[in-house]
């Protein structure tokens, strides 16, 4: 079996919308960071990916190949033999499906969630809320209570504020999460582990959205330290060389700012450890920061999580 090339970046094709785009095999290749003979074995040998080809007999892939390609990876990094993972991917297929089906039941699950948190918040009732929250908790993975039901419903409160009293609705659910959430990442970060250092750009997001990222990054043998709000850029250096993190991760929830993007890159420069930026700036930030000594972890609490180990084990770069 050909040496399998882990991939550089987890990357998706992008430019043109259209469902229908093939992509020659070197253009898979680049995307993936899977060498040819290998995705032609993966082809001949195992059944897992079926291109199409020209008249000429080249492999075109559409982006569901490509999607394929990476889950295929994704298995055989958790130590699953490429003999097995052509069954694997047929029980995903008909689970996705089931998935498909529940996703309509789902969603009106946690609609229901947030209707009785919604009930708690409007009478101020702490003693409910905390009973509701505390079912959820223990309902869900850390990452659905949190991003599925308890930050969306953070997040209506804040944007609607018109009527009389949704402001003091919105501060009461605010203080209640904070106190929750860092109550569950001081436990989470009881245990020794490797050091990471979370901060927030200045004026990119609020308390809650850090504490939160914090809790979702966290793992067994990761304790994330997160620094307090209007922490200076410019000092995290010093702050660093004192704390001696494993990395640094800096939050933004919303800003997409060349200027604040050049200094992530100078303040990179400066570290003794690697530089990450997670939230939605990530996201709106990886083109930009591609090649460049800041790594992208991006929003999603399994994603952050799983990124910033697949970079510090050297599986990943920037």
């Amino acid at each position: 079996m050909p040496e399998i090339t882990a991939p550089n970046r987890e990357i998706t094709p992008s430019g043109s919308s259209s469902s229908d785009e093939l992509f020659p095999i070197r253009e898979v290749s680049r995307l993936t960071g899977i060498n040819p003979v290998t995705l032609r074995a993966w082809e001949r040998r195992y059944g897992l990916i079926q291109p199409t080809r020209t008249e000429s007999g080249h492999r075109l892939y559409s982006r569901a190949d490509i999607e394929t390609v990476n889950r295929i990876l994704g298995w055989i990094e958790r130590g699953v033999a490429v003999s097995k993972v052509g069954k694997i991917l047929a029980r995903d297929d008909q689970q996705a499906e089931a998935i498909r089906e529940r996703g309509a039941v789902e969603d009106s699950e946690w609609s229901q969630w947030q209707t009785r948190l919604m009930q708690a918040v409007s009478a101020f009732d702490d003693r409910q809320l905390e009973s509701v929250y505390g079912q959820i908790v223990a309902t869900y993975p850390l990452n659905v209570a949190f991003q599925g039901i308890l930050m969306p419903l953070w997040n209506t409160l804040l944007r609607h504020q018109g009527r009389f009293g949704q402001a003091s609705e919105w501060l009461f659910f605010d203080a209640f999460m904070r106190i929750q959430t860092f109550l569950r990442l001081h436990v989470a970060n009881a245990s020794p582990g490797s050091r990471i250092v979370l901060a927030a750009i200045p004026g990119e997001c609020r308390k809650l959205e850090l504490l939160v990222a914090g809790l979702l990054i966290s793992r067994d043998d990761l304790v994330v330290k997160v620094l307090g709000m209007g922490q200076p850029l410019d000092e995290l250096t010093l702050v660093c060389e004192k704390i001696q993190p494993q990395a640094l991760v800096l939050f933004s929830s919303h800003f997409h700012n060349h200027d604040v993007l050049e200094r992530l890159n100078r303040l990179a420069l400066t570290l003794d450890c690697p530089l990450f930026l997670a939230g939605a700036a990530s996201e709106l930030a990886e083109k930009a920061l591609a090649g460049s000594s800041v790594g992208c972890l991006g929003s999603e609490g399994r994603l952050m999580q799983r990124r910033l180990q697949q970079f510090l084990s050297g599986r990943l770069d920037t």
